[in-house]
């Protein structure tokens, strides 16, 4: 029998037998994805010893055996480079591991005793954990299936605050130049595409979240194909009829064509091929490097989530449809780097991720579909400390910034709802990167981290 072949009857068998979970791991730029794998992996190689999961009940009650990494069931998909992580958490001085810019999947065979014995149970269980990282913009490219090329020009010009208008500048003025109804340049659209791409890069840099199309930010082999050569035209006007009567080699149907190739070519394959494969999902999110940003980056992250959040495929299934039709049936929404932040405003930073989603959490929970907002830090940088002036003792935090520079200090508060007008003008929020801690490749510490792996996998490990 083939190689492949036995493979996917294998996995068809185990995941009958519930012995097989496939989680999906993403979040948008800087986010905190590479760290939180890196962190998962190592907590669950480490767990029996030194690794603190109290919150997860296997590992809490003494049941929670290890884990180790096998062979990954699909040989096309890069591995998650989890010993280049490691190194880079481990070198002096400690650095953040480099973010992967694709998809990529590791595997992980989980032991564990089962809470009750019997016929079905044997004195051990096991579970082959499949997770995969992708990128959150490609997330975000979804929605392109459900539009066309003239819905998403007029949308993407609509939707540009003035900081956004700003970074585009270059790209504007050159495509603004642009005849839809002449004859393609295919150098001139690829010079403008460029400059499109630039802006967006930019616009990342600048902390903005809502970005499309995702892979002209990480466009892999794809880099100089023709597919990746288009932009929005400014100034069209919703006059479908006519522009549809242009000639196939006009600047409109030039571009018309490569926004479908691109939906049809890209975006099709990776949800027909991964994301529909998922059974659970944990997105991560940036809120206090929005939050630090200003209104207008904050205001785009939750447009960017509202996006995200309509793409997921979600519901309660059977075991049948386990097997033959998957859906994302447990999702976890997480704020990152808790750690810098104090204690006390942890909750505060969960209530402000959950106001961020509080249309889509509503949705999700009127189709009784799992969901859990937390707040965690997956790999802890920072000491808690406390400081006293005046004998009013105040929480702050010790660590050591991106620069080498060892600081004490407290952020500031966390709004429990959406900022308002008041909180930008107080400007009363100073985030602050933080470097790794040095570790010898113990257990890494971390906040909360056994509190996500309890959502999404503890009643596996039952």
């Amino acid at each position: 029998m083939r190689q492949p072949l036995a493979r996917e009857l294998h996995d068809l068998l185990e995941r009958g037998r519930d012995r097989q979970l496939r989680l999906a791991v993403t979040g948008l730029s800087r986010s905190g994805k590479t760290a939180f794998l890196t962190s998962l992996v190592n907590q669950l190689r480490h767990a029996g010893l030194e690794a603190r999961l109290d919150l997860l009940p296997a590992a809490r009650e003494g049941r929670l055996l290890g884990a180790r990494r096998v062979s990954q069931p699909d040989l096309s998909v890069p591995r998650f480079p989890y010993d280049g992580a490691m190194a880079a958490l481990t070198t002096d001085p400690p650095h953040w591991p480099e973010p992967t810019r694709g998809i990529s999947e590791l595997r992980l065979s989980i032991r564990y005793r089962p809470a009750h014995r019997g016929w079905w149970h044997g004195d051990s269980g096991r579970l082959d954990l499949d997770l995969f990282d992708y990128p959150g913009e490609w997330l975000l490219d979804l929605p392109l299936l459900t539009t066309d090329y003239l819905a998403w020009s007029r949308a993407v010009m609509d939707s540009a605050g003035p900081e956004r208008q700003a970074l585009m500048t270059e790209w504007q003025t050159a495509a603004a130049k642009l005849d839809p109804a002449a004859e393609a340049n295919e150098a001139e659209l690829a010079e403008i595409a460029e400059h499109y791409a630039k802006a967006l890069r930019a616009a990342r840099e600048a902390g903005f979240a809502d970005l499309q199309p995702g892979r002209f930010l990480l466009p892999g082999d794809l880099e100089g194909a023709p597919v990746l050569q288009f932009f929005p035209l400014p100034g069209l006007a919703d006059d479908r009829e006519r522009l549809d009567a242009l000639p196939p080699n006009s600047v409109y149907a030039t571009l018309a064509a490569r926004f479908r190739h691109y939906q049809q070519r890209i975006v099709k394959p990776f949800y027909r091929d991964h994301f529909r494969r998922f059974d659970r999902q944990i997105v991560l999110v940036d809120v206090l490097g929005a939050l630090n940003a200003g209104p207008e980056r904050f205001e785009d992250l939750a447009q960017a989530l509202a996006t995200l959040m309509q793409s997921f495929d979600y519901g309660k299934r059977s075991l049948l449809s386990r097997l033959f039709a998957p859906r994302i049936d447990r999702l976890a929404i997480a704020a990152t780097k808790a750690d810098h932040v104090t204690p006390e405003q942890h909750p505060r930073l969960t209530a402000l991720l959950e106001a961020l989603l509080a249309e889509p959490l509503k949705d999700l929970r009127y189709a009784d579909v799992p969901v859990k907002a937390l707040s965690l830090a997956s790999i802890r940088a920072t000491e808690v400390r406390e400081v006293t002036q005046a004998g009013v003792r105040s929480p702050a935090l010790r660590g050591t910034t991106l620069d080498g520079e060892r600081v004490l200090m407290f952020p500031g508060e966390v709004p429990n709802r959406l900022p308002d007008e008041a909180f930008w003008a107080r400007q009363g929020f100073a985030f602050t990167a933080f470097r790794p801690p040095q570790t010898s490749g113990a257990a890494l510490p971390h906040i909360r981290l056994d509190a996500a792996l309890d959502w999404l996998l503890g009643d596996k490990l039952q």
